[in-house]
């Protein structure tokens, strides 16, 4: 599994002109699971999400994590995180999981986090969507788990 995690002052999903999903202060996650992967590593990566300290403390160091400050994550499915662009100027996106096995991996990453305290938001697994944000920082990290 591949994650994406923007530090975000708000964000919000959008499907067909409609708002999905928001969230205030938190945390974006762009999720893509790659063939192979497995419910321990979504399991790890939600344990590690929820306790990332990406936030400020009242001296400017990065000591708070989602929990800690009260914020909010919102999950978004992304396989085109895990595109193969080492051939040609196509990208493939055969390193992606099914989605008949992406999906229940990805809604156990959500529920993980939530089991850890965080309050989580998702788009809509499969859609095409369109994604707001302000970054906050800009803070971005890239976590994979293989």
């Amino acid at each position: 599994m591949k994650v994406v995690l923007q530090r975000v002052g708000r964000a919000s999903v959008s499907v067909e002109g409609l708002t999905v999903a928001q969230i205030e202060r938190g945390l974006l996650l762009l999720v893509g699971v790659a063939d192979g992967d497995s419910e321990e590593q979504a399991d790890w990566l939600a344990l590690k999400i929820s306790g990332l300290r990406v936030f400020e403390d009242e001296a400017g160091k990065m000591n708070l994590s989602v929990l800690d400050v009260g914020g909010e994550v919102l999950c978004v499915s992304q396989f085109t995180l895990l595109a193969d662009t080492s051939r040609g100027k196509r990208p493939s996106f055969a390193p992606a999981a099914k989605p008949e096995v992406a999906e229940p991996l990805f809604d156990r990453f959500c529920t993980r986090l939530l089991e850890h305290g965080a309050p989580v938001r998702k788009g809509v697994f499969g859609a095409t969507m369109e994604v707001a944000l302000v970054n906050d920082g800009p803070v971005t990290l890239t976590l994979e788990r293989r």
